[in-house]
């Protein structure tokens, strides 16, 4: 079990980490999610070892992580971390650069490049030199080079960025299938919230450097506490209670995804059409209630300047 008690840490007087706990279990995929400058990164960075934390502490099975202080190589064995720079090795091959990470003793080895070729379905260029590969291949290439020591925790940050959208989708299950077979604990640093929400076993919600989230994706999704947590997953309607109930006094609001409002037949509360989006298999509506502006799905286009009829789908 990996576990963060109290972490605390700042680059300078001012901390950019602050009172973040946290437990996983070998095998869980942990995604941690955030707008960026909100401690992602640095979060990784300190559980890997590379920066020295004076407030708290990181144990792994019950053993202190000391940190880069006490190391004479900063980073702990038995964690790989792969950051958003590659560091591959330009003039060798796809295979060499992975093959480099497992012993030549293995008997297994050639056997092994093979099976991570394919989890990141680099296969066919198993041959080329990786100074003539895209970014997105070179970062397939990295993925299965940190997996190729099959570390006990592999920390990513952002792994998807360069990636083509029609092939990550794949790559994504692919990879975590293989994490999970293979019984690693993986703690992904993202801001696409697709990883976490179909993924992840544990979603962490960041702001501000502090934790202000850490459930199960569908519990997180279906009751965030507040539309910075519900911005993640879709546009996210906040709704003063006042603008749907006349007799509510309160400057609460509720929050609602775009599906959980619906055009009603006849009555309803009335809104004007601005616009429309088309997502594929519907269209993305959006409207004025009152003061408000908000989004709705709908499975066809409305003209602007419409005016609707709208009905609010309860959690």
């Amino acid at each position: 079990m990996l576990k963060a008690a109290n972490i605390s840490f700042g680059y300078t007087s001012k901390e950019v980490i602050k009172n973040i706990s946290f437990k996983a279990n070998k095998g869980d995929y942990i995604a941690i999610i955030g707008e960026s400058g909100s401690g992602k990164s640095t979060l990784l960075e300190i559980i890997y070892g590379l920066l020295h934390i004076d407030k708290g502490t990181v144990f792994w099975n019950d053993e202190k992580l000391l940190g880069p202080n006490f190391r004479l190589i900063p980073g702990e064995d038995f964690i790989k971390y792969l950051p958003q720079d590659f560091d591959l090795m330009p003039y060798t091959t796809v295979e060499e650069n992975i093959g480099k990470y497992i012993s030549s003793q293995d008997k297994n080895k050639g056997k092994r490049i093979k099976e991570l070729l394919k989890v990141v379905d680099m296969t066919e260029f198993s041959q080329t030199k990786v100074k003539n590969l895209s970014g997105g291949q070179k970062q397939r290439v990295a993925i299965a080079k940190v997996m190729a020591k099959e570390p006990e925790v592999l920390l990513l940050d952002e792994p998807f960025s360069h990636i083509d959208n029609f092939r990550k989708n794949k790559l994504r299950r692919d990879l975590f299938r293989y994490l999970k077979s293979k019984n690693i604990l993986c703690i992904v640093a993202t801001h696409d919230t697709t990883d976490a929400l179909s993924f992840a076993d544990k979603i962490l919600v960041i702001r501000n450097g502090k934790l202000i989230a850490n459930k199960a994706p569908e519990a997180l999704y279906t009751n965030p506490k507040n539309a910075y947590i519900a911005s993640f997953f879709d546009e996210i309607n906040k709704i003063p209670l006042s603008e749907i109930d006349s007799n509510d006094i309160s400057k609460k609001s509720v929050l609602l995804y775009p599906n959980q409002i619906k055009l009603a037949e006849k009555e309803g509360f009335k809104a004007t059409v601005i616009a429309s989006y088309f997502k594929g298999s519907y269209y993305l509506i959006e409207a004025v209630l009152n003061k408000t502006t908000l989004f709705f799905e709908h499975p066809s286009t409305l003209e602007s300047n419409q005016k609707v009829f709208l009905e609010f789908i309860k959690k």
